[in-house]
Protein backbone atom coordinates (compact mmCIF):
# COMPACT_ATOMS: atom_id res chain seq x y z
CA UNK A 1 0.00 0.00 0.00
CA UNK A 2 1.29 3.56 -1.18
CA UNK A 3 1.70 5.67 1.77
CA UNK A 4 1.40 9.91 1.19
CA UNK A 5 2.98 12.32 2.90
CA UNK A 6 0.64 15.27 3.51
CA UNK A 7 0.10 18.86 5.27
CA UNK A 8 -2.64 19.32 7.16
CA UNK A 9 -3.07 22.36 9.25
CA UNK A 10 0.35 22.83 9.45
CA UNK A 11 0.73 19.06 10.57
CA UNK A 12 2.83 16.22 8.73
CA UNK A 13 0.54 13.08 8.21
CA UNK A 14 1.26 10.10 6.43
CA UNK A 15 -1.80 8.12 4.87
CA UNK A 16 -2.50 5.28 2.89
CA UNK A 17 -3.35 6.63 -1.12
CA UNK A 18 -6.52 6.94 -1.90
CA UNK A 19 -7.78 8.07 2.10
CA UNK A 20 -9.93 10.69 1.96
CA UNK A 21 -9.33 14.03 3.24
CA UNK A 22 -12.05 13.54 6.05
CA UNK A 23 -9.99 10.63 7.16
CA UNK A 24 -6.95 12.09 7.35
CA UNK A 25 -7.88 14.55 9.72
CA UNK A 26 -8.82 11.92 12.35
CA UNK A 27 -5.59 10.56 11.83
CA UNK A 28 -4.17 13.40 12.37
CA UNK A 29 -6.56 14.59 15.70
CA UNK A 30 -8.66 17.44 13.38
CA UNK A 31 -12.36 17.51 13.91
CA UNK A 32 -14.10 18.34 10.91
CA UNK A 33 -18.09 19.36 10.98
CA UNK A 34 -20.28 17.22 8.68
CA UNK A 35 -23.68 16.35 8.28
CA UNK A 36 -24.44 13.92 5.54
CA UNK A 37 -21.40 11.92 6.14
CA UNK A 38 -21.78 8.54 8.53
CA UNK A 39 -18.78 6.19 8.82
CA UNK A 40 -20.97 2.94 8.31
CA UNK A 41 -22.08 4.82 4.95
CA UNK A 42 -20.81 5.56 1.43
CA UNK A 43 -20.33 9.61 1.40
CA UNK A 44 -22.56 11.44 -0.60
CA UNK A 45 -21.04 14.80 -0.09
CA UNK A 46 -24.83 16.27 -0.15
CA UNK A 47 -24.07 19.12 2.82
CA UNK A 48 -21.08 20.66 1.99
CA UNK A 49 -20.13 22.01 6.09
CA UNK A 50 -17.19 19.44 5.68
CA UNK A 51 -15.48 21.74 3.09
CA UNK A 52 -11.82 22.06 3.23
CA UNK A 53 -9.28 24.21 1.02
CA UNK A 54 -6.65 22.27 -1.16
CA UNK A 55 -3.29 24.31 -1.81
CA UNK A 56 -4.04 24.42 -6.02
CA UNK A 57 -7.44 23.79 -6.15
CA UNK A 58 -9.46 26.86 -6.95
CA UNK A 59 -12.58 26.18 -5.32
CA UNK A 60 -13.48 24.11 -2.02
CA UNK A 61 -13.75 20.38 -1.70
CA UNK A 62 -16.09 18.63 0.68
CA UNK A 63 -13.33 16.60 2.56
CA UNK A 64 -15.52 13.30 2.90
CA UNK A 65 -15.52 12.52 -0.62
CA UNK A 66 -11.83 13.93 -1.89
CA UNK A 67 -9.74 11.08 -1.94
CA UNK A 68 -6.01 11.82 -1.73
CA UNK A 69 -3.50 10.58 -5.05
CA UNK A 70 -0.61 12.94 -4.33
CA UNK A 71 1.39 15.17 -1.90
CA UNK A 72 -1.44 17.84 -0.38
CA UNK A 73 -1.47 20.87 2.05
CA UNK A 74 -4.90 21.16 3.25
CA UNK A 75 -7.13 24.01 5.51
CA UNK A 76 -9.35 22.79 7.27
CA UNK A 77 -10.23 25.38 9.35
CA UNK A 78 -8.90 28.81 7.82
CA UNK A 79 -11.22 32.07 7.41
CA UNK A 80 -12.20 30.80 4.37
CA UNK A 81 -13.43 27.73 4.62
CA UNK A 82 -15.54 28.99 8.17
CA UNK A 83 -17.16 31.62 5.73
CA UNK A 84 -18.20 28.80 3.66
CA UNK A 85 -19.29 26.63 6.33
CA UNK A 86 -21.23 29.59 8.31
CA UNK A 87 -22.94 30.48 5.25
CA UNK A 88 -23.88 26.93 4.35
CA UNK A 89 -25.46 26.38 8.06
CA UNK A 90 -27.30 29.76 7.35
CA UNK A 91 -28.84 28.57 4.30
CA UNK A 92 -29.49 25.55 6.22
CA UNK A 93 -30.92 27.21 9.18
CA UNK A 94 -33.22 28.80 6.95
CA UNK A 95 -35.76 26.60 6.65
CA UNK A 96 -35.12 25.26 9.72
CA UNK A 97 -37.81 24.75 13.02
CA UNK A 98 -35.27 26.77 15.47
CA UNK A 99 -37.92 25.71 18.72
CA UNK A 100 -34.64 23.52 20.20
CA UNK A 101 -36.30 23.54 23.78
CA UNK A 102 -38.91 21.36 22.22
CA UNK A 103 -36.94 19.50 20.10
CA UNK A 104 -36.62 15.71 21.56
CA UNK A 105 -32.76 15.63 20.28
CA UNK A 106 -32.16 18.82 22.12
CA UNK A 107 -28.26 18.49 23.35
CA UNK A 108 -27.95 15.68 20.65
CA UNK A 109 -28.25 17.85 17.77
CA UNK A 110 -25.36 17.84 15.10
CA UNK A 111 -26.95 20.70 12.94
CA UNK A 112 -27.47 21.93 17.12
CA UNK A 113 -23.70 22.34 17.52
CA UNK A 114 -22.42 23.27 14.91
CA UNK A 115 -25.15 26.22 14.63
CA UNK A 116 -23.53 27.25 18.47
CA UNK A 117 -19.70 27.02 17.44
CA UNK A 118 -20.03 28.97 13.98
CA UNK A 119 -22.64 32.10 15.64
CA UNK A 120 -24.87 31.09 13.04
CA UNK A 121 -28.10 33.93 12.64
CA UNK A 122 -30.89 31.44 11.63
CA UNK A 123 -32.95 34.33 10.17
CA UNK A 124 -30.08 35.66 7.95
CA UNK A 125 -31.75 34.10 5.06
CA UNK A 126 -36.02 34.20 5.04
CA UNK A 127 -38.05 32.05 2.92
CA UNK A 128 -41.34 30.65 3.84
CA UNK A 129 -40.83 27.34 5.88
CA UNK A 130 -42.43 24.14 4.17
CA UNK A 131 -45.12 22.98 6.76
CA UNK A 132 -45.82 19.54 7.16
CA UNK A 133 -47.85 17.15 9.59
CA UNK A 134 -46.03 15.21 11.95
CA UNK A 135 -46.29 11.58 10.99
CA UNK A 136 -47.15 9.52 14.27
CA UNK A 137 -48.83 6.44 12.24
CA UNK A 138 -46.35 3.63 13.41
CA UNK A 139 -45.91 2.75 16.80
CA UNK A 140 -42.42 2.94 16.28
CA UNK A 141 -41.34 6.16 14.31
CA UNK A 142 -41.95 9.21 14.54
CA UNK A 143 -41.01 11.72 11.25
CA UNK A 144 -40.78 15.43 11.68
CA UNK A 145 -40.00 16.43 7.85
CA UNK A 146 -40.04 20.03 9.05
CA UNK A 147 -36.88 19.32 10.96
CA UNK A 148 -35.19 17.34 7.35
CA UNK A 149 -32.25 18.77 6.21
CA UNK A 150 -31.80 16.20 3.24
CA UNK A 151 -28.90 15.26 4.23
CA UNK A 152 -29.45 11.90 3.01
CA UNK A 153 -28.42 9.44 5.67
CA UNK A 154 -31.59 7.87 6.30
CA UNK A 155 -31.86 7.24 2.74
CA UNK A 156 -28.35 5.64 2.49
CA UNK A 157 -28.46 3.62 5.33
CA UNK A 158 -31.96 2.09 3.78
CA UNK A 159 -30.31 1.06 0.96
CA UNK A 160 -26.84 0.06 1.60
CA UNK A 161 -27.41 -1.34 4.70
CA UNK A 162 -30.87 -2.89 5.05
CA UNK A 163 -30.69 -3.18 1.36
CA UNK A 164 -34.69 -2.12 1.17
CA UNK A 165 -34.70 0.90 -0.47
CA UNK A 166 -38.38 1.67 1.39
CA UNK A 167 -37.64 5.91 1.75
CA UNK A 168 -36.06 7.81 -0.72
CA UNK A 169 -35.93 11.84 -2.33
CA UNK A 170 -39.50 12.77 -3.60
CA UNK A 171 -40.51 16.08 -5.47
CA UNK A 172 -37.86 18.87 -6.71
CA UNK A 173 -36.56 22.24 -5.35
CA UNK A 174 -37.93 23.17 -2.63
CA UNK A 175 -40.62 21.16 -2.04
CA UNK A 176 -37.87 18.08 -2.02
CA UNK A 177 -38.72 16.09 1.10
CA UNK A 178 -37.46 12.25 2.17
CA UNK A 179 -40.38 9.85 2.06
CA UNK A 180 -41.86 6.42 0.90
CA UNK A 181 -43.26 5.42 -2.69
CA UNK A 182 -46.24 7.35 -3.43
CA UNK A 183 -45.35 9.51 -0.43
CA UNK A 184 -47.43 6.48 1.82
CA UNK A 185 -46.90 5.99 5.60
CA UNK A 186 -44.21 3.71 6.74
CA UNK A 187 -46.52 0.84 7.48
CA UNK A 188 -48.08 0.99 4.10
CA UNK A 189 -44.98 0.16 2.84
CA UNK A 190 -42.60 -2.79 3.40
CA UNK A 191 -40.55 -1.27 6.46
CA UNK A 192 -39.48 -3.70 8.84
CA UNK A 193 -39.22 -0.72 11.46
CA UNK A 194 -36.01 -1.84 11.86
CA UNK A 195 -34.66 1.69 13.15
CA UNK A 196 -31.67 2.05 11.10
CA UNK A 197 -33.18 5.38 9.63
CA UNK A 198 -33.25 6.70 13.40
CA UNK A 199 -30.05 5.91 14.31
CA UNK A 200 -27.96 7.89 11.33
CA UNK A 201 -30.47 11.10 11.83
CA UNK A 202 -28.64 13.98 12.57
CA UNK A 203 -31.21 16.21 14.15
CA UNK A 204 -34.81 15.78 15.45
CA UNK A 205 -36.48 14.63 11.96
CA UNK A 206 -36.67 10.96 13.17
CA UNK A 207 -37.20 9.99 16.56
CA UNK A 208 -38.48 6.96 19.19
CA UNK A 209 -41.87 7.36 19.25
CA UNK A 210 -41.78 5.07 22.45
CA UNK A 211 -38.96 7.46 24.03
CA UNK A 212 -40.85 10.51 23.59
CA UNK A 213 -40.73 13.24 26.59
CA UNK A 214 -39.21 10.65 28.61
CA UNK A 215 -36.09 11.88 28.96
CA UNK A 216 -33.14 14.93 27.57
CA UNK A 217 -29.94 12.53 26.23
CA UNK A 218 -28.29 14.70 29.17
CA UNK A 219 -30.07 12.63 31.86
CA UNK A 220 -29.65 9.30 29.74
CA UNK A 221 -27.31 6.50 31.58
CA UNK A 222 -25.81 4.28 29.07
CA UNK A 223 -25.39 0.39 30.07
CA UNK A 224 -23.65 -1.59 27.57
CA UNK A 225 -25.04 -5.13 26.75
CA UNK A 226 -25.88 -8.00 24.42
CA UNK A 227 -28.98 -8.01 23.07
CA UNK A 228 -31.34 -10.73 24.27
CA UNK A 229 -33.06 -12.12 21.29
CA UNK A 230 -31.12 -14.22 19.05
CA UNK A 231 -27.34 -15.44 18.31
CA UNK A 232 -25.67 -12.88 16.76
CA UNK A 233 -24.43 -11.19 20.04
CA UNK A 234 -25.14 -7.84 18.66
CA UNK A 235 -24.22 -4.79 21.37
CA UNK A 236 -26.47 -2.72 22.32
CA UNK A 237 -26.91 0.84 24.97
CA UNK A 238 -29.64 0.34 27.23
CA UNK A 239 -30.43 4.40 27.50
CA UNK A 240 -31.31 4.60 30.95
CA UNK A 241 -33.47 7.19 33.52
CA UNK A 242 -34.67 6.58 36.84
CA UNK A 243 -33.81 2.46 36.61
CA UNK A 244 -36.23 2.73 33.87
CA UNK A 245 -35.17 1.38 30.20
CA UNK A 246 -36.28 5.28 27.63
CA UNK A 247 -34.50 3.40 24.35
CA UNK A 248 -31.92 1.13 22.63
CA UNK A 249 -28.71 2.45 20.74
CA UNK A 250 -26.04 0.71 19.39
CA UNK A 251 -22.48 1.83 19.92
CA UNK A 252 -20.44 1.66 16.86
CA UNK A 253 -17.36 0.06 15.38
CA UNK A 254 -18.50 -2.75 17.90
CA UNK A 255 -17.29 -5.84 15.87
CA UNK A 256 -20.59 -7.65 15.91
CA UNK A 257 -23.15 -5.38 14.63
CA UNK A 258 -21.44 -1.74 14.39
CA UNK A 259 -23.91 0.11 15.18
CA UNK A 260 -26.71 -1.75 12.95
CA UNK A 261 -29.82 -3.61 15.26
CA UNK A 262 -33.23 -4.93 13.78
CA UNK A 263 -36.44 -4.25 14.87
CA UNK A 264 -36.24 -6.55 18.29
CA UNK A 265 -33.40 -5.09 18.98
CA UNK A 266 -33.99 -1.58 18.70
CA UNK A 267 -37.59 -1.20 19.74
CA UNK A 268 -38.07 -5.18 21.72
CA UNK A 269 -37.46 -4.03 25.36
CA UNK A 270 -40.96 -2.90 26.45
CA UNK A 271 -40.65 -6.35 28.41
CA UNK A 272 -38.50 -5.14 30.53
CA UNK A 273 -40.64 -2.20 32.06
CA UNK A 274 -44.01 -4.07 31.36
CA UNK A 275 -46.56 -3.49 34.09
CA UNK A 276 -47.88 -7.68 33.78
CA UNK A 277 -44.20 -8.72 33.83
CA UNK A 278 -43.72 -12.14 36.38
CA UNK A 279 -42.20 -10.67 39.27
CA UNK A 280 -42.18 -13.54 41.64
CA UNK A 281 -43.26 -17.24 41.06
CA UNK A 282 -47.04 -18.41 40.39
CA UNK A 283 -48.69 -21.89 40.77
CA UNK A 284 -52.03 -23.14 40.12
CA UNK A 285 -54.06 -24.27 42.65
CA UNK A 286 -56.96 -27.20 41.88
CA UNK A 287 -59.48 -24.66 41.00
CA UNK A 288 -56.97 -23.29 37.90
CA UNK A 289 -56.10 -20.20 39.70
CA UNK A 290 -52.84 -18.77 40.04
CA UNK A 291 -51.22 -17.48 43.34
CA UNK A 292 -48.19 -15.90 44.52
CA UNK A 293 -45.56 -18.37 46.03
CA UNK A 294 -42.49 -18.07 47.21
CA UNK A 295 -39.18 -19.16 45.30
CA UNK A 296 -37.85 -21.61 47.88
CA UNK A 297 -41.54 -23.01 47.04
CA UNK A 298 -41.62 -22.71 43.56
CA UNK A 299 -37.74 -24.73 43.66
CA UNK A 300 -38.75 -27.85 45.41
CA UNK A 301 -42.44 -27.96 43.36
CA UNK A 302 -40.39 -28.47 40.41
CA UNK A 303 -38.09 -30.42 41.45
CA UNK A 304 -40.65 -33.13 42.98
CA UNK A 305 -42.40 -32.72 40.10
CA UNK A 306 -39.55 -33.38 37.20
CA UNK A 307 -38.35 -35.92 39.40
CA UNK A 308 -41.64 -37.52 39.59
CA UNK A 309 -41.96 -37.81 35.49
CA UNK A 310 -38.20 -39.25 35.40
CA UNK A 311 -38.70 -42.01 37.87
CA UNK A 312 -42.13 -42.90 36.08
CA UNK A 313 -41.17 -42.15 32.45
CA UNK A 314 -38.04 -41.84 32.30
CA UNK A 315 -35.60 -39.25 31.57
CA UNK A 316 -36.74 -38.27 27.89
CA UNK A 317 -39.98 -37.56 28.58
CA UNK A 318 -39.13 -34.43 30.05
CA UNK A 319 -37.96 -31.49 27.43
CA UNK A 320 -36.98 -27.81 27.83
CA UNK A 321 -37.24 -24.73 26.26
CA UNK A 322 -34.91 -21.75 26.96
CA UNK A 323 -35.28 -17.93 26.48
CA UNK A 324 -33.69 -15.27 24.18
CA UNK A 325 -34.88 -12.98 27.16
CA UNK A 326 -32.49 -14.41 29.11
CA UNK A 327 -28.66 -14.24 29.36
CA UNK A 328 -26.32 -16.47 27.28
CA UNK A 329 -24.74 -17.12 31.17
CA UNK A 330 -28.53 -18.34 32.08
CA UNK A 331 -29.12 -20.50 28.70
CA UNK A 332 -25.91 -22.13 29.65
CA UNK A 333 -26.19 -22.81 32.32
CA UNK A 334 -30.05 -24.23 31.72
CA UNK A 335 -28.97 -26.47 29.06
CA UNK A 336 -26.52 -28.50 31.52
CA UNK A 337 -28.97 -28.95 33.67
CA UNK A 338 -31.19 -30.39 31.59
CA UNK A 339 -28.44 -32.80 29.96
CA UNK A 340 -26.36 -33.68 33.34
CA UNK A 341 -29.00 -33.40 36.00
CA UNK A 342 -32.20 -34.80 33.65
CA UNK A 343 -30.43 -36.53 31.67
CA UNK A 344 -31.63 -35.60 27.92
CA UNK A 345 -31.01 -33.97 24.95
CA UNK A 346 -34.55 -33.07 24.37
CA UNK A 347 -33.75 -28.97 24.62
CA UNK A 348 -34.12 -26.32 22.20
CA UNK A 349 -34.57 -22.54 21.63
CA UNK A 350 -36.68 -20.25 20.28
CA UNK A 351 -34.33 -18.41 18.87
CA UNK A 352 -32.34 -20.89 17.42
CA UNK A 353 -33.43 -20.96 14.05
Amino acid sequence: MEIIKINIDNQQVQVPKGTTILKAAEIAGIEIPNLCFHKRLNPNSVCRVCVVEVKGESSLVSSCSYTIEKELTIYTDNERVKTARKLVLELIMSTHPNDCLLCENNGSCKLQDYAYQYEVEVFKFTRERPKYNIDKSNPFIIRDYNKCILCGRCVSICHQEQCSDIINYTHRGFDTKVSTYFDRGLEESSCAFCGQCVSVCPTGALSEKVAKGKARSWELKKVNTICPYCGCGCSIDLNVKDNQVIKVTSPENESINNGNLCVKGRFGFDFINHPERLKSPLLKDKNGNFKEISWHEAITTIASKLREIKDNYGSNAIAGLSSAKCTNEENYVFQKFMRAAIGTNNIDHCARL
